[in-house]
């Protein structure tokens, strides 16, 4: 081989903000199929409550209130089970275990990037884990007045949701580096998920759960994806499930960005 065509052979490492995002995503992804036991049980248990709750509930709410769909009422709560807390952070920690991330920090790669790639693999999940909800849902006879376009609405409301709580799961395995201490951070989740409207209309809750709801970003989340089935386009609902969604993310992602900052300069 001649120097002219060794010369021609070469090429330069692809760098920049979008190849290392794509790399790190990747990764992340290929990696899903090794932790079955981790996204199986993410799918199978807000299915089983899904249709537990319809069983045990729909009777008695439809008989309160004529006409009132329960199925359809339970089945953003089902999906919002299915998004919240998937994540790649025990993925991660096993990376600062074993030394993986150590490597990383000391190449070219963005560190911005590194923690983002992370989170388009958990959203490529959690999409994944909201299409066999769904289509439970329309199985049991859930209709969307928001149509098919609502439909996808639906399931990418609870995939951003998903995303951005996965912020709190990151800064816990950066901050700690424990297996432990990441499978216990879907406990943050449960006043979101019981201290609000996932059981009854927000009218009907009184005293101080009532008080707690209102300002719990998780009920104007579900007041969004019910606004699709029951209403349509409502614009001033999906507005403010948005706005919980965004207020969330700069919390649970300035969290996380801290945190990688610590574990770098520990590092």
């Amino acid at each position: 081989m001649t120097a002219a065509n060794l010369t021609t052979n070469i090429r330069a490492r692809e760098v920049g903000f979008l190849h290392d995002l794509r790399a790190v995503a990747t990764r992340g992804l290929t990696l899903i199929p090794r932790d079955v036991e981790g996204v199986v049980p993410a799918l199978i248990i807000p299915i089983f409550f899904f249709i537990v709750n319809v069983g045990s509930l729909q009777e008695i709410a439809e008989s309160q209130a004529p006409g009132f769909d329960y199925k359809a009422f339970q089945l953003p709560v089902a999906i919002i089970f299915a998004v919240t807390g998937i994540s790649r952070a025990p993925n991660l920690v096993t990376d600062i275990q074993d030394g993986y991330f150590d490597r990383m920090v000391v190449t070219p790669m963005n560190r911005v990037a590194f923690l983002l790639g992370l989170m388009v693999a958990d959203l490529v999940l959690v999409i994944a884990l909201s299409i066999p909800v769904v289509t439970l849902g329309l199985l049991l006879g859930v209709s969307f007045e928001a149509g098919p376009l609502g439909i996808v609405a639906f399931i990418l409301i609870a995939a951003l949701w998903g995303v951005v709580f996965t912020g709190f799961p990151y800064a816990i395995a950066l901050k700690t580096g424990s297996p432990a201490a990441v499978n216990s951070s879907f406990l943050l989740f449960f006043p979101f998920a019981f201290l609000t409207t996932a059981f009854v209309p927000e009218e009907a809750l009184t005293g101080w759960l009532a008080a707690i709801a209102k300002y719990n970003p998780v009920t104007y989340i579900l007041e969004a994806l019910r606004s699709l089935i029951f209403v349509g386009w409502d614009a001033s609902e999906l507005a403010k499930g948005f706005a919980a969604i965004i207020g969330v993310g700069i919390v649970s992602q300035f969290l996380a960005f801290a945190a990688l900052r610590g574990r770098l300069r520990q590092g």
